[in-house]
């Protein structure tokens, strides 16, 4: 399989950054995943996706990765060392919340069929 620059930054990124937010972070009670990082091919700007639970804390989880995305690329900087270090931006993914309301859905069916 062959990778291109920006899938390895990508995996790179997603890799090192879950890491960095696990140690350097605190969420109030919420559980917050990288689901996904994707890096434009000019590698400027990565888009990092991420999951958090419970759904009701997204906005705060979203709005201290925001406040802290200087840090947070400067420490990825210091661990990846590539350049140009595409800058970061954070946006959740709703993936796991919907898929979990459509296992519900089809859990509370199945039983109003029995």
């Amino acid at each position: 399989m062959r990778f291109y620059r920006s899938e390895r930054v990508q995996s790179l990124i997603h890799d090192q950054l879950g890491q960095i937010i696990t140690r350097e972070l605190e969420f109030d009670g919420a559980f917050v995943t990288i689901m996904g990082v994707d890096v434009d091919k000019k590698l400027e700007f990565a888009k990092v996706r991420v999951s958090v639970i419970p759904a009701e804390k997204t906005v705060a989880a979203l709005k201290e990765l925001a406040r802290n995305a200087g840090r947070l690329q400067h420490m990825l900087l210091r661990k990846i060392n590539i350049k140009p270090m595409p800058r970061i931006a954070f946006e959740a993914d709703h993936g796991p919340e919907n898929a979990a309301q459509v296992e519900k859905v089809f859990l509370e069916h199945g039983k109003e069929i029995e």
